[in-house]
């Protein structure tokens, strides 16, 4: 069995964070493994608290893994402080990672900062540089980038300008683009752009899209899948997870996906429409 590790932060309401990585991680078929960053105190109306992990048991985390289990490919998402952003920098170049899924956990949905203004510096600077897919939200992508996007073409200069960083691939997630049906995710691998349209979903159970979205193409990247092919799956996955989110009905405010029924039906890819030049 392909296996994956997340570096990420623990979500006690189970709904994003390691937790969401471990369950599409069993959902795809791949075992997980997880080196964890920070606790929260967090449930579906909010976080109560944070409690950083100290960066060299960080480290530690992933040594144990590596040393016995190994990995065939690495997540990384909720990093804390540039102290761990520089641990998972060094270990990601002591054991050679090919399939880095890097999803920046810098700025919410909303637009809020999740990191501090140096933690984002490290992460920009050091460890985007060597991932294999870069996965940022709109306002991430405006911070990574350095420009402001207010149209798809302001999207594909974004990517180009993350692509010449020495990312591998660059998808920036579509939640945020203005096309009133579609959520439009675009890939760009410094050859081409390929955009993946999804319909829009009404609903507020959307706790832990991203960190379900970058688990889902780093299971697919273990397996072997091509970059194009293992974002269409990843974003029929994660589609198929929103639309059955509102029968776990979990908690009083944005609840999480539905990640075990988003696999006990059959993950349909054609409810992604594709679009590539």
């Amino acid at each position: 069995m392909k296996k994956v590790l997340t570096i990420a932060g623990s979500d006690s309401g189970g709904g994003a964070g390691i937790q969401a990585d471990l369950k599409t991680f069993s959902a795809l078929g791949v075992f997980g493994m997880s080196a964890i960053t920070a606790l929260t105190a967090q449930n579906t109306v909010g976080v109560q608290g944070i409690y950083e992990i100290d960066p060299i048991f960080v480290g530690k985390q992933i040594d144990s893994v590596m040393s016995d289990i190994g990995a065939d490919a690495w997540k990384t998402g909720m990093l804390a402080n540039a102290e761990i952003i520089q641990i998972v920098v060094d270990r990601a170049q002591k054991y050679n990672v090919e399939f880095l899924v890097i999803d920046p956990v810098m700025i919410a949905k909303g637009g809020d900062p999740l990191l501090k203004p140096e933690a984002n510096k490290t992460l920009i600077s050091e460890l985007i540089p060597l991932a294999y897919v870069v996965t940022p939200n709109h306002y991430e992508t405006q911070a990574i980038a350095n420009i402001d996007i207010n149209d798809l073409e302001d999207t594909r200069e974004a990517a180009k300008i993350i692509h010449e960083m020495g990312v591998k691939n660059v998808v920036i997630k579509g939640g945020h683009s203005r096309d009133p049906k579609y959520a439009i995710d675009l890939l760009y691998d410094g050859y081409k752009f390929i955009e993946f349209h999804a319909p829009r979903i009404e609903t507020k159970n959307t706790h832990g899209t991203g960190c379900t979205f970058a688990s889902a193409i780093a299971a697919e990247l273990a397996k072997g899948t091509n970059i194009k092919k293992a974002v269409h799956i990843a974003k029929a996955y994660l589609t198929t997870a929103i639309q059955r989110a509102d029968i776990l009905n979990i908690g009083r405010g944005h609840g999480p996906t539905n990640h075990s029924q988003g696999y006990s039906v059959k993950i349909d890819i054609d409810l992604i429409r594709v679009k590539e030049d």
